[in-house]
């Protein structure tokens, strides 16, 4: 069988080294909103597809047999175009997605908002010294509000939109210490830390570090998951559901 990987993620690369181990073909793709993207293993795809239309045509040129979407939990648009252009070409989906910080020691205190507009709205009310770690594409949402902060803002690529003149711009790739975390909290003076639920390990360290200094966390909620789609928190837990994709496949082959 041939996989599309839609990746992007940490857990991306992890799954397709798990795939070229098991010796099975896949092909990679990334969006390209990363200048210097960090590849996966095999063979890669950088671009988009063209919306749910050119999704489904490349699904079919490319004999695709099943997708796994293991972007960003964040990147809402590529999983419904997913969803939608799996469903209309009949490949079968699974969504890998690690777990949200929800349950994390004390999330219950932090500030959970819907979005980047409420997140800024929220932000403005309880500091004057943001941490903003929110990502380039969403900074526009708030140099707003935040106009007359002192911002810090890191980002892994710089921004389009242009940032108000107190603002710090800090380009800047995970993973994340405790320790300098706590120091780069501390140097700025943040009195607020604005976030996304993004989950895993690669930046957790600045959450532990604003909880152990007092400093107040704004979190953006993910969107809702799909309910028509079948999802796994963890790279190794894609193999067996490959495998069952796989055999049905044989066994409609007459093999």
């Amino acid at each position: 069988m041939r996989v599309l990987l839609l990746g992007g993620t940490a857990d991306a690369r992890a799954l397709a080294e798990l795939l070229q181990g098991e010796g099975i073909d896949f092909l990679s793709t990334l969006a390209g909103r990363v200048a210097r993207p960090r590849l996966p293993v095999g063979e890669v795809r950088i671009g988009g597809f063209g919306g749910v239309p050119g999704l489904q045509e490349f699904l079919a040129e490319e004999g695709i047999d099943a997708v796994v979407d293991a972007t960003h939990p964040f990147a809402a648009g590529m999983s419904r175009n997913a969803v939608e252009a799996c469903a209309a070409a009949q490949v079968p989906l699974l969504r890998l997605e690690r777990p949200g910080w929800g349950a994390a020691p004390g999330a219950d205190a932090w500030h959970w908002v819907e979005d980047h507009d409420e997140a800024a709205t929220v932000a403005a009310g309880l500091g004057s010294r943001p941490f903003l770690t929110v990502g380039r594409q969403s900074l526009d949402r708030f140099t707003g509000p935040l106009a007359t902060a002192y911002a810090l803002v890191r980002v892994v690529d710089a921004p389009d939109v242009e940032l108000p003149d107190t603002w710090t711009l800090l380009p800047s790739r995970g993973p994340y210490t405790l320790d300098s975390e706590r120091a780069l909290l501390r140097d700025h003076g943040a009195d607020v830390l604005v976030t996304k639920d993004s989950g895993g390990t690669w930046t957790w360290p600045k959450m532990a570090a604003a909880d152990e200094l007092g400093v107040p966390i704004v979190v953006v909620r993910r969107a809702s998951a799909s309910a028509d789609v079948s999802s796994v928190a963890e790279p190794g837990e894609v193999l067996p559901w490959l495998n069952q994709f796989s055999q049905l496949s044989r066994l409609a082959g007459g093999q």
